[in-house]
C-alpha cells in the first residue's frame, strides 16, 4: 500500500507545493476567525453566551 502511494506522489509534478498551500490556507482561515472574534461586539458575545440558558419550550409551542 505504501509503495502505491509513494509511486503516485513521485509521479505528480510539483507535489511539494501541496503541503505549503494547505498550510497557508489553514493559517489564513485561522487568522480570519481570530480577527472576527476579536472584532465582535460585547453585546453579541453576551447574547451568544446566554443562548444555552434560554427556555425554548415557549418557542416549541408555537409550531
Amino acid at each position: 500500500m505504501l509503495r502505491f502511494i509513494k509511486h503516485n506522489l513521485t509521479t505528480i509534478g510539483n507535489v511539494e507545493y501541496f503541503p505549503i498551500i494547505s498550510l497557508v490556507l489553514f493559517s489564513l482561515f485561522f487568522l480570519l476567525v481570530v480577527i472576527r472574534v476579536i472584532k465582535m461586539s460585547k453585546s453579541s458575545v453576551a447574547e451568544m453566551s446566554n443562548l444555552p440558558f434560554i427556555d425554548q419550550s415557549k418557542d416549541n409551542q408555537n409550531i
